[in-house]
């Protein structure tokens, strides 16, 4: 509970520094590149040395695969079905199948499952949201837009990004045992994922123009926290009979409010910007109280 109480203070005081103007029009940037820079990258080198191989790490891995897998074919579905413009069912696709996993997901993971879940939330971030980003996600985007991502830019975009190196000298570095002082930097350092990740998302809050956009934002958070989510609990939990505290941190990460990346991603690539900001803007703050309810419905799991 008091992580939690953390992690909402810090969001608060993300909307009222941005109110009353206290911090440059930039930092929240600022404070992104940090957290992929130092705090995820930390948090990759500590917590993924302690990876224990199971059955289950391939069903955590491929989640965010699937995700978006079936929230492209349901927002192609919906859009075609009412009638939504191109761009809409573009913007639906890359927020509402992709999920926070990170900025907000990892920060959520410590709060509710501890330090335990957060090797489990890397690698769904890592090995899924991110890469899903980085390949289906630009292209998505670059369809809906009528752009022309290349080959060489989405392998560049994914070989360069710092949480991603993180995790393969973690790999590498498995056989080893870090010495205590190497341990304790890590820890300091990813210990300021949580509230910076809080603060930088509070920064960049921003409500408006809901009127217009009222149908595709409730079709699209509807599906990003209720629907997909479920779609996965049926899948891996009574279809693949799996269980345990990775598959309960797997379905919690696919109850994520949608991804910040994906909807710039999706403002950059001209895809209803104001859906794209409102489905963040809206989302993440609801998801404090759906987050709450998936936990509690996963802890059987």
């Amino acid at each position: 509970m008091n992580n939690v109480i953390l992690l909402i203070l810090c969001f608060v005081a993300g909307i009222l520094l941005r109110r009353t103007n206290r911090m440059p029009e930039n930092s929240s940037a600022t404070l992104n590149s940090f957290i992929i820079h130092i705090s995820v990258p930390a948090l990759a080198l500590l917590y993924l040395h302690e990876l224990k191989i199971s059955g289950d790490i391939v069903l955590v891995m491929v989640m965010a695969w699937l995700y978006f897998a079936l929230a492209a074919g349901f927002f192609w579905f919906v859009g075609k079905y009412l009638h939504f413009s191109r761009s809409t069912v573009g913007a639906l696709m890359l927020t509402g199948g992709m999920g926070n996993t990170a900025f907000f997901g990892l920060p959520m993971i410590e709060a509710y499952y501890g330090h335990q879940g957060i090797v489990t939330g890397i690698l769904i971030d890592q090995s899924g949201s991110f890469l899903v980003l980085s390949t289906l996600g630009i292209i998505i985007a670059g369809f809906y837009s009528k752009g022309r991502p290349t080959t060489a830019s989405i392998v560049l975009n994914i070989l360069r990004f710092p949480p991603l190196i993180a995790l393969a000298i973690a790999m590498l570095l498995l056989p080893m045992e870090y010495p205590d002082w190497l341990s304790a930097v890590l820890k300091r350092l990813g210990d300021t994922l949580a509230p910076l990740a809080l603060l930088s998302v509070g920064l960049q809050l921003r409500l408006g123009k809901i009127s217009g956009n009222c149908c595709a934002l409730a079709i699209g958070l509807g599906f990003k926290l209720f629907l997909g989510p479920f779609l996965i609990y049926l899948l891996y939990v009574h279809l693949l009979g799996a269980h345990g505290t990775a598959i309960q941190v797997t379905l919690f990460e696919a109850a994520m409010p949608p991804m910040i990346t994906a909807a710039i991603v999706a403002q950059d690539h001209d895809l209803a910007p104001d859906l794209s900001t409102l489905m963040v803007a809206v989302g993440l703050p609801l998801s404090f109280l759906t987050l709450s309810g998936w936990w509690w419905f996963l802890k059987d799991v």
